[in-house]
């Protein structure tokens, strides 16, 4: 009972992680929020590269939730991850535009780190 609960909890965090990063990658291809956070415009390059890289992410995200439970119910975890994200980074842009942006990195970064290490434990 024990290892599982820690697989499921460990599984919301790498979605919720991944999907923060995903929300913010998609925040930052657009023209205000790109402004908001670097104060210049945005070009059509980057613009296609976060949108590539914030849908990547996203879709990476329903991955651990359909490990840890079955896909029906995976797909509802990751529904609310996405609305967490969101509802995160939508409170963090217009205070700490910056901060939100360090924090997706961080949070991608951990989230790859433990997918990768999840993935191979027995």
């Amino acid at each position: 009972m024990m290892i599982l609960l820690v697989e499921t909890f460990s599984a919301t965090l790498i979605a919720l992680g991944l999907a923060y990063g995903g929300m913010t990658s998609l925040c930052l291809a657009i023209d205000r929020h790109y402004g908001q956070v670097w104060g210049r415009a945005l070009t059509t390059k980057p613009r296609r590269c976060f949108h590539v890289l914030g849908w990547l992410l996203l879709a990476l995200a329903l991955w651990p939730c359909i490990e840890a439970w079955s896909p029906t119910v995976g797909v509802v975890v990751w529904i609310g991850c996405l609305s967490a994200a969101a509802l995160l980074l939508a409170l963090l842009l217009p205070y700490a535009p910056r901060l939100a942006v360090r924090l997706a990195v961080v949070a991608v970064s951990v989230a790859g780190s433990c997918l990768l290490f999840f993935s191979y434990m027995p």
